[in-house]
C-alpha cells in the first residue's frame, strides 16, 4: 500500500492544545447585533487545555454527542460514528462527560443542543491516570425535562448494524437516565493472507503458505445501563451508575490451505479464535464543595466479569478425518475488579493545587477445561499517590507534579509474584505569545502494569509447534515523552505543529526462543523503545458554515530492542475529514491511515478506513445514507521480524457495506445537565486470551 497521502488532500496529525486566554461566556458563538455578525473564535487555547464552543449550524445539524463532536471537527481526532470509535494521532483517547469518565455510548446519548463547550486535553495531568489524550465534554446547567433518543443504522448488504434508545428524565435537582445499545456483526466474509518462515537455532528453515479457503467474522455486544444523579449547583453532586455490558459473539475463523516449502504434504487448516461474556458494573460518585474555593472528590468503582476465551486450531490431510494437529483451549474466567478514589482540589486566583490517592484491586480466577479443569488464581492491587501545581505568571504557565505507584501482584498456585515502587514525574511550560500563537513544552511519564495474559504461567499450545507461556517475574514498565508543540490561529485556518519524543527503556514485550521442538513465546523487560514524530493537524475553513477540512499527519522514526534483537521502523499515518454543509443536508466523507507500530519484534497496523455519509435534518428526524468503505482495501495485520519466525499477515473483511441510518430526537422542557465528575477511579475487569496465531 502506498504510504503517502495526497497533498492536497491529507494534511495533518498531532494534538491539539493550550493558551493562557480566558474562556468566553457560554453561548452559541454567533450573535446578531444591528446587522453586524459576531463570531467567537472556533478554539481558545488556553494553558492547560484547547476549548472548543460549538457553533450553531454544527448542533442544527448533529441529532447526538458523536455526531457534533464529527461535526466540530477538531483536527487531531478522528471520529468514526458508524463504527463507534475514536482515536487521535493513532492512541485511544479517554471520553469524560463534565469531567466524568464515560464510554463512547454515553457520549453518543448527549443531546447537543445542551453541550456548552469541549475541552480537548493533549497532555493530560497527573489526576488522568496515564491517558494519552482527554476529551471533556460539558453539557448545559440542570433544569426539568427530558427527552428521548432513538437511532437505527442497519447495512442493506450485510448482517451488520448499531441500535440505540435512550431515555432522559428530570425532576428538581435529580436526574434519571436509561440507556440501551446493540451492535450486530455477524457472518461477514474474510479472509487471511499469511505467509511465515520457520529457523531453528542449526540453521535449517521451512516456509508455512497459507491459501485462504475463506473465514468469518461475529463481533456482537450490547450494553443496557441506566443512572440517577442529584446535584445541588455549586455545593454536592451524587451520582450512582449501574450498567451490564454483553459480549454476544466475538468470533474470527478462517480456513486454509497450508503448504510447506521442504515439500511435505499440504495441509487443510482451520484457525479460529474469540471469547463470550458479561460485565456487570457499579459506579458511585461524591463531590463537596468546601469554603475557599476547595472541593473533596471521592469515586468508587466496581466490576465483575464472568465469561470464557476459546481457541481451537486443527491441522488435517485432504481427503482425511484424522487430526494431524488438534489444539482446543477453553478458558473460564470469573474476575473482579474494584477501584476508590480520593482527590482535593483547591483555587486560587493565579494557581491551583490537586493532589489525590487511590487504589485499585483485580481478583482473577481462570479455569483451563483443556487442563483437566485446572484452577489458577492472580491477584494484583495498585496504589497510586499524586499531587500537582499549576500557575499562571503572566503570558508564562507552569504545571508540575510527582506520582507514585506501588504495583504488587501474585499467583495463588505458584507462589511467584512481585511488587515495585515507581515515580511519575510530569511537567509542562506554556507561553502565549498572543491570543493566535502559543508554544508548549510538556513532560510525561506514565507506567504499563503487565496483563493477565503477560504474567499468567500456564502453557498455551497455539498450533502444531508453537505454545506461550506468561512471565510472572515481569516488571512494571515506565514510560516518558517529550513534546514541543506550536499551536497557531490564522484567518480560516488553526491547528497544531510539534516534534515528539518518546522512550519506554523497560517496556514489556514478547520474545521468542526455541525450547527442545517448541517454539515458545513468552514476554520481557525489553531493553526499550524510542521514536521521533513530526506532526502538523490544521483546520481550515474553506468556505465559512459551508465547507471544511481538518486532519492530521505524522512521520515517525523508532527503534526497538530486546534480548537478541535490534529494529528500526520509519512510517507515515493520518486523517483526512472533509464537510460540506448546506440547506439541512451534511455530506462527511473520512479516511484514515493505520498508524504501524513496533512493538518487540512484531511490526502491527490497525484499520485503514474510509466512509462517506450524507445525512438530511428535518424537525426532530435525521436520515442518512452512507458506506463504509467506499474505496480502497480493508487492512488489519502484522509482521513478524524475529530471526525464529519471519512472518506477515492481512486480515481481510468484506467491509464495502451500503447503510441507512434514522435517528429520532424528541425533547420536552428544558434540559438537565450530567453529573460533572472531576475524577474517575477505573475499575475494569482483566480477562484470559486464548491462544491463537
Amino acid at each position: 500500500m502506498n504510504k503517502t497521502f495526497p497533498a492536497a488532500i491529507i494534511i495533518a496529525c498531532g494534538s491539539i492544545t493550550a493558551n493562557g486566554q480566558t474562556t468566553p461566556s457560554d453561548s452559541t458563538g454567533v450573535h446578531d447585533l444591528q446587522e453586524i455578525v459576531i463570531e467567537a473564535p472556533k478554539v481558545i487555547r488556553k494553558a492547560d487545555m484547547d476549548v472548543y464552543h460549538p457553533s450553531k449550524s454544527a448542533v442544527d445539524a448533529s441529532k447526538n454527542g458523536m455526531q457534533l463532536l464529527n461535526n466540530l471537527m477538531i483536527p487531531t481526532l478522528a471520529v468514526n460514528e458508524a463504527l463507534g470509535s475514536i482515536q487521535a494521532a493513532g492512541q485511544s483517547v479517554q471520553i469524560r462527560i463534565n469531567g466524568r469518565e464515560a464510554s463512547v455510548d454515553q457520549l453518543r446519548a448527549l443531546l447537543p443542543e445542551t453541550v456548552k463547550r469541549v475541552e480537548w486535553i493533549d497532555n493530560p495531568g497527573l489526576r488522568y491516570g496515564g491517558a494519552n489524550y482527554v476529551l471533556n465534554v460539558i453539557v448545559a446547567n440542570p433544569a426539568v425535562g427530558g427527552s428521548l433518543q432513538l437511532e437505527a443504522r442497519p447495512a442493506l448488504n450485510q448482517a451488520w448494524g448499531f441500535y440505540m434508545a435512550d431515555a432522559k428524565f428530570n425532576n428538581g435537582r435529580s436526574q434519571w437516565e436509561v440507556n440501551g445499545t446493540f451492535k450486530l456483526t455477524e457472518n461477514i466474509k474474510s479472509h487471511r493472507e499469511y505467509t511465515e518462515t520457520f529457523t531453528r537455532p542449526d540453521g535449517t528453515s521451512v516456509t508455512r503458505n497459507e491459501t485462504s479457503r475463506g473465514g468469518r467474522l461475529d463481533n456482537s455486544f450490547g450494553t443496557l445501563w441506566a443512572a440517577y444523579s442529584y446535584i445541588k449547583p455549586d455545593t454536592t453532586v451524587l451520582n450512582v451508575h449501574f450498567g451490564v455490558f454483553n459480549k454476544f459473539s466475538d468470533l474470527f475463523r478462517y480456513d486454509g490451505l497450508l503448504s510447506f516449502s521442504n515439500g511435505a504434504d499440504d495441509l487443510l487448516l482451520t484457525d479460529s479464535h474469540g471469547d463470550k461474556g458479561t460485565t456487570p458494573r457499579l459506579a458511585l460518585y461524591f463531590q463537596q464543595n468546601l469554603p475557599r474555593r476547595q472541593m473533596i472528590v471521592v469515586d468508587f468503582d466496581a466490576s465483575y466479569y464472568t465469561g470464557r476465551s476459546y481457541s481451537d486450531y486443527i491441522e488435517q490431510y485432504p481427503g482425511s478425518e484424522a487430526f494431524v494437529t488438534d489444539i482446543h483451549t477453553n478458558i473460564h474466567d470469573r474476575n473482579q475488579a474494584y477501584a476508590l478514589e480520593a482527590d482535593y482540589i483547591k483555587n486560587w486566583n493565579k494557581g491551583r493545587l490537586t493532589a489525590g490517592v487511590s487504589y485499585s484491586a483485580n481478583r482473577n480466577r481462570s479455569r483451563y477445561d483443556n487442563l483437566d479443569g485446572a484452577v489458577f488464581h492472580q491477584r494484583q492491587d495498585k496504589v497510586y499517590f499524586f499531587a500537582e501545581y499549576f500557575h499562571r505568571f503572566g503570558k508564562w504557565t507552569a504545571t508540575a507534579g510527582v506520582g507514585a505507584q506501588y504495583t504488587d501482584f501474585f499467583f495463588r498456585e505458584s507462589g511467584e509474584g512481585s511488587h515495585s515502587w515507581s515515580l511519575r514525574p510530569q511537567a509542562t511550560l506554556t507561553y502565549a505569545v498572543n491570543p493566535k500563537h502559543q508554544f508548549r513544552l510538556s513532560f510525561q511519564s506514565w507506567q504499563s502494569t503487565p496483563s493477565l495474559a503477560e504474567t499468567n504461567p500456564t502453557p498455551q499450545q497455539l498450533d502444531g509447534f508453537q505454545w506461550r507461556v506468561g512471565n510472572p517475574s515481569l516488571k512494571t514498565s515506565t514510560s516518558y515523552m517529550l513534546t514541543l508543540r506550536y499551536n497557531f490561529s490564522f484567518p480560516r485556518v488553526n491547528g497544531t505543529f510539534g516534534i515528539r519524543a518518546f522512550t519506554s527503556p523497560d517496556a514489556i514485550t514478547p520474545i521468542l526462543s526455541w525450547q527442545g521442538e517448541r517454539l515458545v513465546t513468552s514476554y520481557e523487560n525489553s531493553r526499550g523503545l524510542q521514536n521521533l514524530s513530526f506532526f502538523i493537524a490544521p483546520q481550515i475553513d474553506i468556505v465559512p458554515r459551508w465547507l471544511a477540512l481538518s486532519g492530521y499527519l505524522q512521520f515517525r522514526m523508532e527503534r526497538m530492542r530486546g534480548t537478541g534483537y535490534e529494529l528500526t521502523n520509519n512510517d507515515w499515518s493520518g486523517n483526512v475529514n472533509l464537510r460540506v454543509m448546506h440547506w439541512g443536508f451534511v455530506l462527511s466523507c473520512q479516511y484514515m491511515r493505520a498508524q504501524h507500530d513496533l512493538w518487540g519484534e512484531k511490526i502491527s497496523w490497525g484499520e485503514n478506513m474510509s466512509i462517506i455519509d450524507l445525512a438530511y435534518n428535518w424537525k426532530h428526524w435525521q436520515f442518512s445514507v452512507g458506506m463504509i468503505m467506499p474505496f480502497g482495501k480493508y487492512d488489519q495485520g502484522s509482521k513478524m521480524l524475529s530471526k525464529w519466525n519471519t512472518n506477515e499477515q492481512h486480515m481481510r473483511l468484506d467491509m464495502r457495506m451500503p447503510y441507512v441510518s434514522i435517528s429520532y430526537n424528541l425533547q420536552w422542557g428544558r434540559q438537565k445537565r450530567g453529573v460533572r465528575k472531576l475524577v474517575n477511579a477505573g475499575a475494569k475487569t482483566d480477562a484470559s486470551t486464548a491462544g491463537g496465531r
